[in-house]
């Protein structure tokens, strides 16, 4: 097997970090030495905190006595939006899934494409974590709650590994937007409870 198709399930340790792929110049990477935790929880878009090229907008809710409007994306006019705009590279995707409360789906990662989350119903422990070893946040971790109390759409670009719990006791719905139509060979995956990366899924009790 060559350096150019490793993966994830066949990760294996070089210079003191596990090597999780190198595809397209995009080496992937988790660093060692995680205590298991939330990582930076993430309470502003501007944190400091964030990880690198991961951006954040809220989105403006328009409630009156018949529900609300809110709109997700007005592509071609600025904003973290402006990378989904179809092209000779991109052919962008709008997506939607419904999951049940307590049920986490992680951890995904891409090295091509980019996904724009926006929350419609529920509330979502969103988990990142950059694998890019070449990043200034390389092994970073962040935690983001957002959904109807904390409308924000994330931008997560290609070698953030994602995922999320639905919290709470309804079922939340996500909306998202990816630049590439869905292709399962740029998709990689990670286990949810991956002992290196030591993310706390568990009710903190603070």
């Amino acid at each position: 097997m060559t350096k150019k198709h490793l993966e994830a399930n066949k990760a294996v340790p070089a210079g003191g970090v596990t090597v999780v792929g190198v595809r397209h110049g995009l080496e992937l990477a988790i660093k060692p030495g995680q205590a298991k935790g939330l990582g930076k929880i993430i309470t502003r878009p501007d944190s400091p905190d964030l990880i690198a090229d991961v951006m954040i907008e809220p989105v403006q809710v328009h409630p009156d006595d018949r529900g609300f409007f809110a709109e997700l994306a007005r592509l071609g006019s600025g904003g973290i939006a402006a990378r989904m705009i179809a092209d000779g590279r991109r052919q962008v995707q709008v997506s939607m899934t419904l999951t049940y409360p307590g049920t986490i789906k992680a951890i995904h990662y891409h090295y091509e494409q980019t996904d724009l989350w926006a929350p419609v119903s529920g509330t979502l422990q969103v988990f990142l974590y950059d694998l890019r070893r070449n990043s200034k946040t390389f092994g970073r971790t962040n935690t983001v709650y957002i959904g109807v109390h904390r409308v924000w759409e994330i931008l997560i670009p290609p070698g953030v590994g994602h995922g999320y719990k639905v919290l709470g006791t309804g079922p939340a719905q996500l909306v998202y937007l990816t630049d590439r139509h869905y292709n399962p060979e740029d998709e990689g995956r990670l286990a949810y409870d991956h002992p290196e990366i030591a993310y706390d899924w568990e009710i903190q009790h603070k």
